[in-house]
This record gives C-alpha cells, sequence and structure tokens, in this order.
C-alpha cells in the first residue's frame, strides 16, 4: 500500500508525462503536494522508486518514467504507456472529483475572445494543485507541439504572474484571450506558440494581463 502523500505524487507524475511528455520538475511536485521543501520530494520519490512505481531515466535531466499503477483495492498493475502528449488516465471509481468552472473556449492560434460560461468540468482532484482552477476549451493548433491540441481542456490555475516559459492564458487590451508560451523580450511581452507555422505575438507590457498558467490538460474521445 502507498502513504496518501506517494499516490498524489505518483498520480500527479503520471498525469503530467501523459498531458506532456516532460516530467514535472521538484519545484512543481512539492506545490502540487503542498509540502515545505524539495527534501519531502525527494523522500517521496526514493521510496516509489524502491518500490518500483517509477524509475529515473539516466543521462536526462528530469526524466521519471512511471512503471506501474495502483487499482482502487491497493494492488498494483503495469501503467499503460500512452503515446506521446495524451492526456490523463481514466480516473479510478474511488478517486475524489472536483468541479471546474469551465469558461468558454480559448485560442491556441490568433486571440479570440474568452467567453465567460456557467458550466463546469469534472476533474480528478490529483490533477490540480493548490489554488483556485478553472477550464478552458482550446480552439487552434498552435500549441500542438506542446501536445495542446483543438478540443482538448486545458486546466488553468489562476495567477496573475508567470515565469519565463511557462504556459498562461494571456489577455491582451483586456478583450481577447489565448495560450501561449510566456516570455519577455526587451521592453516587450512575447507570446510563442508550440507550431512553426505561426510566428511569435509581440506586445508592450500594458497590453497583456496573465490570467492564470496551465496546470493539466484533458482530451475526450468520441
Amino acid at each position: 500500500m502507498l502513504t496518501a502523500k506517494q499516490h498524489d505524487l505518483l498520480c500527479f507524475i503520471d498525469a503530467r508525462l501523459r498531458a506532456t511528455g516532460i516530467s514535472p520538475s521538484f519545484e512543481e511536485m512539492k506545490e502540487a503536494l503542498d509540502l515545505k521543501s524539495k527534501s519531502g520530494v525527494h523522500r517521496l520519490i526514493s521510496a516509489l522508486e524502491e518500490r518500483n512505481f517509477i524509475r529515473r531515466l539516466p543521462n536526462r535531466a528530469r526524466a521519471l518514467e512511471v512503471m506501474r499503477m495502483p487499482d482502487r483495492d491497493g494492488a498494483t498493475a503495469a501503467a499503460p504507456r500512452p503515446a506521446p502528449a495524451i492526456v490523463a488516465p481514466p480516473r479510478p471509481a474511488n478517486e475524489n472529483v472536483i468541479e471546474v468552472p469551465l469558461h468558454g473556449r480559448i485560442a491556441a492560434g490568433a486571440p479570440i475572445e474568452a467567453l465567460e460560461g456557467q458550466s463546469a468540468l469534472p476533474v480528478p482532484a490529483a490533477l490540480l494543485g493548490p489554488g483556485e482552477h478553472y477550464a478552458l476549451e482550446v480552439s487552434g493548433d498552435s500549441m500542438v507541439e506542446a501536445g495542446i491540441l483543438d478540443g482538448d481542456y486545458a486546466l488553468i490555475r489562476r495567477t496573475e504572474s508567470a515565469r519565463e516559459g511557462e504556459i498562461v492564458v494571456a489577455l491582451i487590451d483586456d478583450s481577447e484571450a489565448t495560450l501561449k508560451y510566456f516570455r519577455r523580450e526587451g521592453q516587450m511581452v512575447r507570446l510563442d506558440p508550440a507550431n512553426r507555422s505561426y510566428d511569435p505575438q509581440r506586445y508592450r507590457p500594458d497590453q497583456v494581463r496573465v490570467q492564470g498558467k496551465l496546470a493539466g490538460l484533458l482530451r475526450r474521445y468520441h
């Protein structure tokens, strides 16, 4: 049996790998589990590694692979390996689910209006760290190389600040929103796509307000 923190960390790592194909950083794991220091993350990682739930990939920074997942009865099963950028696993029947507001569509292309909505999207609690979250349906293909596809649901943690290289919801001129990598270029803000067919967008800092940063991704299959 895993401890609650070990289980939560394993689910968080697995969900991030399925969403982006990249392991979360130790800082992101610390924030997601609301731990006081990274040493706690190191202990949890070591415990999961010793029990063969995860393994570290050699010669690669931040490289973890999930080997198996616990089933709902506490036993373990081999973790299915998804195609790159495929989203979070089907949730177990006993997993906590949080209803997050679904606020219409957001562009992953040219900016479009972000519509406020009254509907909600059920999300496995393990996908969300601390803080307030909302969801947006992605429209467009400018973030496909980051594994974000048209029709996906972006899970956004509310914040008004972002670090260099984070994927954010950027509100432009208080009217249009887009999902892009956030970067600074001299005195300008540059919003970068993840599709070589699109050009970066440059704005004055007073034109751009960060509305949140990407926390996860959901994809529905019909």
